[in-house]
């Protein structure tokens, strides 16, 4: 690490919901920013107003706040090196767009979109570099007076960048190593439009990143083919000295492993490819999030630090402190990862398990809620403590302990055919007498009285308890028998038995 203070960026587009690709780029910032004591920038990067969508900017911020992801400065924000809306700083790259057709580092071109197809028809591979520039129309072939009368016209233009050829451009990647692109594939891109007054994102972004002093440029490997360009535009410039150090992170693969993750393969597998539910302003099409399914944000975000990212250890269950302590870039993996939304699944079973009891059945009580269910908090927070195990989801919850809440009006067919004897009825009755006569209600002394009685009578323990278990869940799942007792005390506990022989004898 240079003495440069760290300043990162994430700069999403504001097209619509955030994949989770996307949410990924940003916690790497995240986390290096942090262990570093750098700042993490948000930036709207909003240069291409055709394709913006109403909701979308605040979408992605109430992603972050979500996810807890939390960002230093940029929009809604606030800091010292803004505007940080792309759109908001049109002037700023307008004189940067001057300072390279000053040098001579830039030109303008007037070729039209249909002398542009002309062209490709003409030349097979048609590419806009130093070998074809010199037969379109722009400003290195016409006069000066007439590219002034052009544009005096109000004629459209772009601004292209002048790519020198057979030059091997060196982008030295954290993650990759040394990239050496010959400069002669690349073509001369258009840095600036004059039919929208805006930038395209390989000229907003460097003048951004420059000016916000961002001293690491942390995105994915979809940006590796333009980086010899964004390193010659930073020579260009003349600030190659404080360019950022790069790294493009390895791409999000499909669960299995052909081609880059995307929103159809969530839809066909049922898995979220958003944090948040999304609902398209366009198409009114509703899309599912980690945040709608269920999941806790501290297990998205465990889950996917560890998509293209290892901490050198056996280690899978990271807090977010810990994930910043452990966080290496050079441990990000060159090849994509596979998207396993099973072991996401597994992470938010694992949060779960790992949760206070108390903090879970604050999460459980809505549930409870929706079903008219008014139960103490004590209670609920005991029964999350017996369940949790069971469950990848809170709202699974319901269903894996309803009974603890609802006594049973109907009891399995099957679990009754296999569990309940000729004599069940009849032991039943003596046992539903003999916990009614339990002053000591106590999980403890309810089993020693019960197992003792048992013993004594000489009955058949696993048909005792399977037939007890039948009486009060109404199947034959659920945790141990006198942890279930304890939770519904006596009088429910001896009022389920009694009505279960009613109804089954």
């Amino acid at each position: 690490m240079s003495e440069r203070k760290v300043r990162v960026r994430f700069a999403p587009s504001p097209t619509g919901a955030l994949h989770i690709g996307g949410v990924r780029t940003a916690l790497y910032n995240y986390l290096f920013a942090r262990q570093h004591g750098g700042d993490l920038i948000f930036r709207i990067e909003d240069t291409d107003s055709n394709r913006f969508v109403p909701g979308a900017e605040e979408y992605i911020i109430e992603s972050f706040n979500w996810l807890g992801i939390k960002f230093d400065e940029g929009v809604s924000f606030g800091g010292n090196y803004g505007p940080y809306r792309q759109s908001e700083r049109r002037d700023i790259y307008k004189k940067y767009v001057q300072v390279l057709l000053d040098n001579g580092k830039a030109y303008i071109a007037f070729d039209t979109p249909e002398e542009l197809d002309a062209k490709r028809k003409e030349i097979p591979n048609f590419q806009y570099d130093a070998t074809t520039r010199l037969s379109m129309r722009n400003s290195l072939t016409l006069p000066k007076e007439e590219v002034d009368r052009l544009i005096a016209e109000g004629q459209q233009y772009v601004v292209r960048f002048k790519i020198e050829p057979n030059e091997d451009v060196h982008v030295h990647d954290i993650i990759r190593g040394e990239v050496v692109i010959n400069s002669s594939i690349l073509d001369d891109k258009v840095l600036y439009k004059s039919a929208d007054e805006l930038p395209t994102y390989h000229l907003a972004n460097i003048v951004d990143d420059h000016l916000m002093e961002v001293s690491h440029v942390i995105r994915g490997e979809e940006w590796l083919p333009s980086a010899p360009l964004h390193v010659l535009l930073y020579r260009a410039f003349g600030w190659e000295d404080t360019m950022p150090e790069f790294a493009h992170l390895p791409l999000l693969l499909k669960p299995d492993g052909n081609g880059k993750l995307s929103k159809r393969d969530g839809d066909r597998l049922g898995f979220p490819v958003f944090p948040l539910e999304w609902h398209d302003p366009k198409t009114g099409e509703v899309s599912s999030g980690y945040r709608e399914s269920g999941y806790l944000p501290e297990a998205v975000i465990n889950f996917l630090a560890l998509l293209g990212w290892n901490p050198g250890n056996d280690q899978e269950l990271m807090s977010m402190d810990e994930l910043i302590k452990l966080f290496d870039l050079h441990r990000c993996s060159k090849a994509g990862a596979k998207f396993d939304y099973e072991k996401g699944k597994w992470f938010n079973h694992e949060y779960i398990i790992h949760m206070d009891d108390r903090k879970l059945a604050e999460l459980f009580m809505p549930i409870l809620k929706e079903h008219g269910i008014e139960a103490p908090m004590d209670t609920v927070a005991t029964v999350m403590g017996l369940m949790k195990g069971r469950v990848s989801f809170i709202k699974e919850l319901w269903d894996t302990c309803k009974f603890f809440f609802v006594a049973p009006t109907e009891y399995d067919e099957k679990t009754v055919k296999k569990r309940w004897k000729e004599d069940s009825a009849v032991c039943m009755a003596e046992l539903a007498d003999l916990l009614e006569s339990l002053d000591d209600f106590s999980l403890e002394h309810q089993e020693q009285v019960v197992m003792k009685w048992i013993e004594d009578k000489g009955y058949h323990m696993g048909n005792i308890m399977n037939a007890f278990r039948l009486t009060l869940v109404g199947e034959g799942k659920g945790p141990h028998m006198f942890d279930i007792t304890a939770v519904l005390g006596k009088e429910e506990t001896v009022r389920r038995m009694r009505r279960a022989i009613e109804v089954l004898k």
